[in-house]
């Protein structure tokens, strides 16, 4: 807080000195702008759209394996590199070894061969059964109702 004195008189003045409070505001505003992203990122893909699926709740115990279009994988919304993912896959498989299967999720404009390559990784890997995930069709999902 600043203080000005005035000649005139015995006024103290006090004034709010902004400028601590506007420095403080634009570094708030730096590091929002630098984290958001960072929160934001993750598994972002396009999926493919299909008719007559069955509602599926998003469950946390189901291996889940997202390719974006950018080639990068997800195992479990962790980015992962594509070298390391038999292990990890077989890793994945021993904390539920009744159940061996593997979700895909893929963006609908990756090339065919790059989700087969994912699809040969897992069988390889103990993947009993490969399951690609899709979103409901809007014109299907208004007609449900």
């Amino acid at each position: 807080m600043a203080m000005k004195v005035e000649d005139w008189g015995s006024g103290v003045m006090a004034d709010i000195n902004v400028t601590p409070m506007v420095d403080v505001m634009l570094v708030l505003l730096i590091i929002f702008m630098v984290v958001t992203p960072a929160i934001m990122a993750g598994f972002q893909a396009t999926l493919p759209e299909g008719d007559n699926l069955k509602e599926r709740p998003e469950e946390e115990a189901r291996t889940t394996l997202g390719i974006d279009l950018g080639h990068r994988y997800y195992l479990n919304k962790r980015m992962v590199a594509f070298a390391a993912l038999p292990d990890l896959l077989a890793n994945e498989f021993l904390k539920h070894p009744e159940d061996k299967v593997l979700f895909i999720k893929a963006d609908k404009a990756l090339p065919y061969g790059e989700l087969m390559k994912a699809m040969d990784l897992a069988r390889n890997a103990g993947a009993r059964v490969v399951a690609a995930v899709t979103t409901q069709r809007a014109e299907t999902a208004k007609k449900k109702r």
